[in-house]
């Protein structure tokens, strides 16, 4: 690999998969690195994505998964030309760690958790020379030299070039806080709205239903939709009942789609399929069969398997005269309607939307137009994915990319 002057040195702020993708690149050209973190540890919020099995990409077809970046996968398509899904996987085999493709076509280190990834890859860092400061919150610029709030005080650092790799603005407890927002904003870089992504959503369930069925999951479950073009589509999957609304992995790949049309109309309906493996045929034919004295509740808990969560539904969102007429009853066990009113708060989503705007960066670097010899990576540029490996393979893409434009910029001198 062609190196840089080892009298080059880098920032890197933010000690996510981003930030430490781009000190892998830069530590490899030959640049010293710093990496600066305003926790006490760097990959938080990695070792919490690892929790849940630590999804680390997906084994599907390079078209389909590029799509999954909605209306950002030209843009995202970019970085993804030169650090793809089977490259992710092969980084992760050199690091020593194995993986393995599961039934849905996700891929997981074979040991299930983040940790034995994150702790080979920092080691390796390390051996290459990375320093990392912990504890160092960004405070913007003192003129060319950075600014950090550090336990022992205010300190200034001067670097040939700075990588930001941020995150955007949920989970701030694990540091991606979007404090940095205006620290851009004022040097004429363009954001948009940090957005809640991967997100549930509020529905204001009445008190009864609420104490009575949240926390409880939907397993069995289809939703269809109305997308961009109005055209009403449907996935089938799980997702829980809040006390405030719903969420969870069905809710969560159509999120969205389903805030921005309650941002454009102040609520939108999702409908609910309660037996998606029943025609609506078969539905009206057991709910119309004869009862003889058993309540409908009973009836529908016999014929139908329909009780629980999934009858508290039905009484909750049809009228006492829709549930008392075995068409409009049918119907809704195939479509119930339900209205979302709201996405929950940033903080509590898996990830966001928005951030620095793509119109504000060199595509080919990077680099921030605004600003010279600073790039940016990771969640802090306006694109979004779901959850499925897509966001953690777009962060270590883009990384990269970054990682790629800062040594770029120093070889040609343009740093002094």
């Amino acid at each position: 690999m062609t190196t840089a002057p080892t009298i080059s040195r880098v920032a890197i702020i933010g000690g996510g998969p981003a930030g430490l993708m781009a000190a892998e690149v830069l530590s490899q050209g030959g640049v010293l690195v710093d990496v600066y973190d305003a926790m006490p540890s760097v990959g938080r919020k990695f070792l919490l994505a690892g929790k849940g099995g630590m999804n680390i990409t997906h084994s599907e077809p390079y078209v389909d998964f590029v799509g999954r970046y909605g209306a950002r996968q030209d843009a995202v398509a970019q970085w993804l030309a030169q650090f793809d899904a089977p490259a992710v996987r092969a980084w992760i085999h050199a690091l020593g760690v194995d993986t393995f493709v599961g039934s849905s076509g996700r891929v997981f280190p074979t040991a299930m958790k983040a940790a034995p990834l994150l702790r080979a890859w920092l080691h390796r860092l390390r051996e290459a020379g990375v320093q990392f400061h912990m504890r160092h919150r960004w405070l913007g610029w003192d003129g060319a030299a950075l600014r950090f709030a550090t336990p022992d005080g205010q300190r200034s650092v001067e670097a040939d070039a700075v990588i930001l790799a941020l995150g955007g603005g949920s989970w701030a407890r694990l540091g991606s806080d979007g404090a940095w927002v205006p620290l851009l904003q004022e040097k004429s870089v363009a954001v948009a709205p940090l957005q809640p992504s991967n997100c549930g959503f509020d529905t204001d369930w009445s008190a009864h239903f609420s104490e009575r069925h949240a926390g409880e999951p939907l397993t069995t479950v289809a939703i269809s939709w109305k997308d961009a073009q109005g055209v009403l589509q449907k996935r089938q999957g799980q997702f829980v009942v809040t006390a405030t609304g719903v969420e969870g992995s069905l809710i969560y790949a159509l999120s969205a789609t389903l805030r921005d049309q309650i941002g454009a109309h102040g609520s939108t309906t999702i409908w609910l399929d309660l037996l998606p493996d029943l025609s609506a045929e078969r539905v009206l034919d057991e709910v119309t069969r004869p009862r003889g004295a058993r309540s409908m509740s009973s009836h529908l808990q016999s014929r139908l398997g329909i009780k629980g969560v999934k009858s508290g539904l039905l009484r909750e969102c049809l009228t006492a005269a829709q549930f008392a007429d075995t068409d409009s009853l049918a119907s809704a066990l195939k479509m119930l309607p339900l209205v979302l009113r709201r996405a929950r708060p940033i903080d509590e989503a898996i990830s966001s939307a928005g951030g620095v705007r793509f119109d504000a960066i060199d595509p080919a670097s990077a680099m921030l137009r605004a600003l010279p010899g600073v790039f940016v990576a990771g969640e802090m540029i306006d694109w979004e994915a779901p959850t499925g490996g897509y966001l953690l393979t777009a962060c270590f893409a883009s990384g990269r990319a970054a990682g790629r434009g800062a040594l770029d910029w120093l070889l040609t001198g343009r740093g002094r």
